[in-house]
């Protein structure tokens, strides 16, 4: 009895020092599994664009990289806005 023990647990030893060595294969690449906010390009938002938007859930809140990047875009496009909005007015 004494042998079978020593036997599976010099198995189980061998076995994880194969796993720790990474021989055997190693784990599949990761890939992301929750999808970006996408926004249109070829056109400025427009108030449903902004509605729809969804952030994928992080630990914490929100993914604070994809809100970033919304919150860039919109402040990029209502300082343009205004621009024209001036130059407009100016124009009257």
């Amino acid at each position: 009895m004494f042998w079978l023990e020593l036997l599976i647990v010099a198995a189980v030893v061998f076995g994880v020092a194969v796993l720790a060595t990474g021989r055997g294969g190693g784990m599949a690449e990761a890939y992301p599994d929750r999808p970006e906010p996408t926004l249109p390009e070829d056109r400025p938002l427009t108030e449903a664009d902004v509605a729809e938007l969804r952030f994928t859930g992080a630990l914490r809140g929100y993914r604070m990289d994809q809100v970033d990047a919304v919150l860039d875009r919109l402040g990029h496009e209502l300082a343009q806005r205004d621009a024209r909005i001036a130059e407009l007015e100016a124009a009257l």
